[in-house]
């Protein structure tokens, strides 16, 4: 029979007791050990709220084990844990996700109708969205993660593959695009990378309003996967384009109105900002048309339409100048 670590990267959030007692309910063969690696960069804080998320446990708790990530992020994070584990396989889980009921049996499944040149298994991930209304627009970016290739919610991979290629590259310092570029880097080592069947749900958890502001910053890591795996990596992962060249007109566009109003050219002034609200109205209509157009939603929309497309463009220029030169990650050069 396959054995297999457990390793959760966390913030303990409330979301980890969650997780921890859909792992411990969990239907089939147990893991050889649970890793989790503690990531706060204040251990000091909420000190009660790790103990009770352990407790959910059971008799796991024995197999678990609890590291100090240090803050470094969720890629670090999960390389901490890697380095403790011997099982030949290793399967990551987000802190906010909850495994189905079935989820061990299944992954021992997926794991032993892997072919040798077989990397990693991913899980099947769902998204449970309210009835009764249409997803706000968090919910649908949420959602999204349903269609998303090779992400770490519940993915399973080879601990002699991962060893191979360095494991996560912790120059990405947020849970973005990182798991994308280990697979890359696994594919272009010879491995392959499959779909299993196991299923794993993945709440929508609540957000600031100003969450998606918050989410631009992700800019800078798809400028660092432009520098490691060329122009068209956007193709190889599978990924959507997103809008950063509309955002970076938009913004070129309200930038120029406002340099040409200043130096009294009101002409060409009035025509850039006509292009930047037409611009922004675009987005915001893109972003309020699929969703519940309450009151809320819409100046939530209305007002992170305005902010996101600078934003964006910021990050993506901070991120394409800080990883101009920056080489393969030096864990897999060795």
């Amino acid at each position: 029979m396959t054995s297999y670590a457990v390793v959760i990267p966390t913030l303990v959030r409330d979301t980890l007791a969650d997780c921890l007692a859909a792992l411990a309910a969990a239907h089939g063969p147990r893991p050889d050990e649970i890793v989790l690696v503690d990531d706060r960069p204040d251990l000091a804080s909420a000190p009660d709220a790790l103990g009770h998320a352990l407790s959910v446990l059971g008799d796991l708790r024995e197999r678990t084990t609890v590291l100090n990530g240090g803050g470094r992020g969720p890629a670090a994070a999960r390389n901490t844990g890697l380095r403790t584990v011997t099982a030949p396989w290793v399967a990551f889980l987000d802190d906010d996700v909850q495994v189905g009921p079935h989820w061990c049996a299944q992954l021992l499944r997926d794991l032993d109708e892997a072919s040798p040149d077989t990397a990693g298994v991913q899980g099947i991930i769902t998204v449970p969205l309210p009835g009764g209304r249409r997803p706000t627009d968090w919910e649908r970016g949420t959602a999204g993660l349903a269609r998303a290739r090779w992400i770490t919610a519940d993915m399973a991979y080879r601990t002699e593959a991962l060893k191979q290629v360095g494991g996560f590259d912790e120059r990405f310092p947020r849970p973005f695009r990182e798991d994308a570029d280990l697979a890359l880097r696994l594919l272009d080592a010879g491995w392959r990378i499959r779909r299993g069947r196991r299923t794993t749900l993945h709440p929508v958890r609540p957000a600031s309003r100003w969450a998606s502001l918050a989410q631009q910053r992700g800019n800078a890591d798809d400028a660092l996967m432009c520098r490691l795996h060329g122009p068209d990596w956007w193709d190889k992962a599978v990924a959507p384009r997103g809008r950063i060249r509309r955002h970076a007109a938009i913004t070129a566009a309200g930038a120029a109105a406002c340099l040409l109003g200043a130096t009294g050219h009101r002409g060409a002034a009035t025509a850039c900002a006509l292009g930047w609200a037409a611009g922004t109205a675009e987005f915001a209509r893109a972003r309020i048309v699929p969703g519940p157009r309450t009151p809320h939603e819409v100046t939530t929309v209305l007002a992170t339409s305005v902010a996101i497309p600078p934003a964006a463009t910021w990050h993506r220029l901070a991120g394409a100048w800080r990883h101009r030169n920056a080489p393969a990650w030096p864990e897999a050069a060795r």
